[in-house]
């Protein structure tokens, strides 16, 4: 999912180009993705992220676009989804926002959804992150929500159409959430501050992969 337009990062560049130690968190999503155990990649763009589709149609021509109508986060997955087409495979969604985001990541939420399910199919899994790590890490957290008593966040990465009903960031969906300390899927880039920590972590090499599962 890479339509976004960025406007509280404050800069020139749409939200996906915004750059994360020199690179565009796009390409760092995408790389994640064909690093990973995952069949096929789409790129989402909507109209609000023009110069992104032309990054995409120029550095990997090969990658199929879907041109969403850019009316909200929901709504462009819904569109996607439609156009991938229903009744295939489960699809895992990634929000190009997750600069530090890597195969190893991608393969465990494949995992977390495995496990959630059953022997014919994984369950659709909402991925979150408890607010705390976010506030232990420095970076932002929108849309916190409580599961089980503990105040969490949605990381930007899920696995849609399983076991478990629609999986969309629709609440009412009946999705099975796995919670993760994973700081790789904790640090989403909403504003300035959110790429001076991503590159910290980076520099530091402190994106570690501690989870804690529910």
């Amino acid at each position: 999912m890479c339509g976004g337009r960025g406007t509280r990062l404050g800069g020139v560049a749409e939200k996906p180009l915004t750059p994360v130690a020199g690179r565009p968190m796009v390409d760092r999503a995408l790389d994640a993705l064909a690093e990973s155990r995952v069949e096929a990649v789409h790129a989402v763009v909507s109209p609000h992220a023009p110069a992104t589709r032309a990054h995409l149609a120029d550095e990997r021509p090969g990658l199929r676009v879907i041109d969403a109508p850019g009316d909200g986060y929901v709504a462009d997955l819904q569109y996607a989804m439609e156009s991938v087409g229903p009744g295939g495979a489960p699809l895992l969604t990634v929000a190009a926002d997750l600069p530090l985001v890597d195969a190893a990541a991608v393969n465990g939420a494949i995992d977390a959804a495995r496990a959630a399910g059953d022997d014919d199919a994984p369950a659709s899994l909402t991925v979150c992150v408890p607010a705390s790590r976010k506030r232990e890490l420095g970076v932002s957290a929108d849309a916190a929500t409580e599961v089980d008593g503990r105040e969490v966040v949605p990381a930007g990465i899920n696995v849609v159409g399983g076991s478990g009903g629609t999986g969309s960031d629709d609440e009412s969906a009946d999705a099975a959430v796995h919670v993760t300390e994973d700081a790789r899927l904790a640090v989403n880039v909403n504003y300035p501050s959110d790429v001076r920590v991503a590159e910290r972590l980076l520099a530091d090499g402190e994106a570690d992969d501690r989870e804690a599962d529910d």
